[in-house]
């Protein structure tokens, strides 16, 4: 359902742009069970950041997720001056099983310095920042809360074994996941080898996509510096590995007679994110430039055919512009979690819009893959560019496991 009221127009502050629970960063003895107003949900501009994601057994491979999240989100809430007793919830997305994260959003709560709040655990593969940003604006827009601050945390690295006591083999939760669905029957890659068969997606077309996200990567650094948040000494992305019209030509499809190279593909990343959602006026006090306004429009998710994973964000899209009322033509923007480059070769393919105009600065293919705060970088990197543009709205759109996608609309004014 739509985040945003449906009579609220473009940039309209809403119904809950005054009232009980408005105080500013810096207003002392705030309750965070003040009252909240129905409304519209917004995202403070700057009001959010990310680790560098680094690629798996790298520098954060022996970093607890969650514990690193915290730090990460203390030192960027410091550094906006956004005190952290100053949310109503705290909304985790995290999706794979680390020690103690059975206490999920409250423990991450009380790290922060906060043990006065709560609230849920989201885990959905790579839609969990999705969901979880879209739970939140809903509980904003209908008064539930007044301010939720949704952190995002996952490490692929040193995934658990966990041993059930009625089965004799234990399950390797990452790489087990990865290589079998239990109800396509397939592993993650076959999904895309389903779609380029079916839709005649040749390697070379994969490999166009790699080599110009790569390239869209490297003309990104000045979007990267808005966001990026050191975290355990690391202060930039690692791992990754560079596209050149060479090295891709060099590389054989991962599966016997398939499509799919390691270029045409991302890699399984540590690292986390954080986001503020609120209310309009507390947005405007949070905001590193009041005079923008970033609005969260709208949230849709849909399923694909049992094994072709790729094809789910067409339906998503579908139903995300139908609910915030804007056709493709509307859109200023445009990023996507690009498991595969075939991901964004069916997207331009349906929509009509050329692969240049999507992922400007880079995208998950390149950037890596850590599944619950991969989503959310996305979403950041979608807010910067319609901020840098002069405003805008703009869509992110993702898959995730079970051949399902999410889909965001957000609109930024000012």
């Amino acid at each position: 359902m739509p985040v945003s009221s449906p009579s609220s127009g473009p940039g309209s502050s809403g119904p809950g742009s005054a009232g009980p629970g408005s105080s500013g960063p810096g207003s002392a003895g705030r309750s965070s069970s003040s009252p909240a107003v129905a409304g519209e949900a917004y995202i403070p501009y700057g009001a959010y950041w990310c680790s560098p994601f680094v690629r798996w057994e790298g520098s954060l491979a022996d970093q607890h997720p969650l514990e690193l999240a915290a730090q990460t989100a203390q030192t960027a809430l410091a550094d906006r001056g956004i005190p952290v007793d100053g949310f109503s919830s705290l909304y985790l997305g995290t999706t794979i099983p680390s020690r103690g994260s059975f206490y999920g959003a409250p423990w991450m709560a009380g790290m922060l310095g906060d043990d006065t709040i709560t609230g849920p655990t989201f885990a959905q593969a790579c839609a969990t920042s999705a969901r979880m940003l879209s739970s939140a604006g809903q509980s904003v827009r209908v008064g539930d809360d007044d301010a939720v601050l949704c952190i995002a945390a996952d490490r692929t690295s040193n995934g658990p074994t966990i041993d059930y006591p009625a089965e004799d083999r234990p399950e390797r939760w990452v790489w087990d996941n990865f290589m079998h669905d239990p109800y396509a029957q397939n592993p993650m890659i076959q999904t895309a080898e389903n779609v380029a068969t079916r839709l005649g997606i040749g390697t070379d077309r994969q490999h166009e996509v790699a080599l110009l996200r790569w390239e869209q990567y490297g003309a990104g650094a000045q979007i990267r510096a808005r966001y990026l948040t050191g975290a355990a000494g690391v202060t930039e992305d690692q791992g990754l590995r560079p596209r050149t019209s060479e090295s891709l030509a060099e590389m054989n499809p991962v599966r016997p007679d398939g499509t799919v190279t390691p270029g045409g593909q991302t890699h399984p990343a540590d690292g986390n994110a954080g986001m503020v959602i609120t209310t309009a006026a507390r947005a405007q006090e949070l905001s590193r430039d009041p005079a923008v306004q970033v609005r969260l429009v709208a949230f849709a998710e849909a399923r694909a055919e049992k094994g072709h994973m790729p094809m789910a964000n067409i339906p998503a899209v579908s139903r995300v512009l139908d609910r915030a009322g804007l056709s493709v033509e509307d859109l200023d923007a445009i990023t996507t979690h690009n498991p595969f480059a075939v991901n964004d070769v069916v997207l331009s393919d349906a929509l009509g819009i050329p692969l240049d105009r999507m992922n400007r600065h880079g995208s998950s293919l390149i950037w890596g893959h850590p599944q619950g705060p991969t989503g959310m970088r996305s979403i950041i990197e979608l807010i910067e560019e319609l901020v840098e543009r002069g405003g805008g709205r703009g869509l992110f759109t993702g898959c995730a496991a079970g051949d399902t996608a999410a889909a965001v609309v957000v609109e930024v004014t000012g």
